[in-house]
């Protein structure tokens, strides 16, 4: 299976810059797995796709502002940091620009000295450890000087940081906002309660790694970034039983899904607990528990998009994309959205 075998042309226009003034405007493709066929319909028709019984898993991380922009204490050079992974006692594994010069003991200064770092370790990576020194609190601060960091692809300014996080993110630790989850709203999760739908959460920090391209030709030996996850046992409990009572188990997006695969037994029953995955799913994978997938569309040759074929098949999934092409959906982060069926 090769890398390339995911690629699809994707014009620049497609690429949605700006999020839409109501979250659950976004269009919605309902891709049905087992008969291939497509339908295309509203983000808010998604409740029309969860039975009564069935269990909405979601992940309630919450994105921290994680990119920073000061300068080196000793010759006042810019330099810009994105704070990768919380280690202890301050220290933080930073991805630093420009790095050639950001050398171990190289000291940093943000916002004109409320926040200040030393590097004290480059990791093989590239990726370096900073100790950061400062008065008051750590959040407060990063809250005042940092900024969301927006992938790559998306090049206007934010206007309210709001909108690159759920409305149930609840635990600070991601780079990068669990998109699926942007298109929902009170008011769909209140009409799926009244429709008797369960929602269960868990929590994976999304990592920078979910932006790596796939370097590799030959898709297996690619390896994964880790992620740190949780599954509080109330909630593996909501899951289960849904599961075990015949209901439909559905991930809002591919964090949900590699969180509840990652934690999940032979037997598909989902365990509590924490540690960190480097779960990679790509087409031949046997799922475990989840049986449909909400989820945005992705970028070409990416480890998000061999998800999502593993789930519906690959030429399926491909022959999708060519058509939300031609409708001209909205695609990645702040772009529209698709539910992948298992009829």
């Amino acid at each position: 299976m090769k890398t390339s075998d995911f690629f699809y042309d994707l014009p620049k226009e497609l690429i949605a810059q700006d999020p839409l003034p109501d979250r659950s405007a976004s269009r919605l493709m309902v891709l049905h797995r087992i008969s291939g066929i497509i339908e295309h319909k509203s983000f808010t028709d998604i409740v029309d796709y969860i039975q009564p019984g069935d269990c909405l898993v979601r992940n309630n991380t919450k994105v921290i502002p994680a990119r920073l922009f000061g300068v080196r204490k000793d010759t006042g050079a810019a330099i810009e940091l994105l704070l990768l992974k919380r280690k202890e006692n301050d220290i933080w594994e930073t991805l630093v620009k420009p790095g050639k010069k950001a050398r171990e003991g190289a000291c940093l200064i943000f916002g004109e000295g409320k926040l200040q770092g030393e590097i004290i370790a480059v990791k093989e990576d590239g990726n370096r450890l900073i100790q950061f020194q400062y008065d008051g609190i750590f959040e407060e601060i990063l809250d005042e000087l940092g900024q969301m960091p927006l992938p790559p692809y998306i090049t206007h300014k934010l206007k309210d940081k709001n909108r690159y996080q759920t409305i149930y993110a609840k635990y600070d630790g991601s780079a990068a906002a669990p998109t699926a989850g942007l298109h929902f709203t009170e008011e769909l999760f209140e009409k799926l309660n009244k429709k008797g739908a369960a929602v269960a959460n868990v929590t994976l920090h999304v990592g920078l790694g979910t932006f790596r391209p796939v370097k590799v030709e030959n898709v297996k030996e690619h390896r994964m970034h880790s992620e740190y996850y949780c599954v509080e046992p109330e909630e593996a409990e909501k899951i289960n039983r849904a599961k075990a009572a015949g209901g439909k188990i559905i991930c809002v997006g591919t964090t949900s899904c590699r969180t509840i695969e990652s934690a999940a037994n032979g037997q598909g029953i989902l365990k509590p607990g924490e540690g960190d995955t480097e779960i990679f799913i790509y087409p031949g994978y046997r799922f475990k528990i989840m049986d449909i997938l909400i989820t945005n569309f992705h970028l070409p040759e990416s480890t998000l998009l061999m998800l999502v074929s593993a789930l519906a098949g690959k030429e399926q999934v491909m022959n999708a994309y060519k058509a939300a092409v031609q409708e001209k959906y909205r695609f990645f982060s702040f772009g529209d959205a698709m539910i992948i069926l298992d009829d």
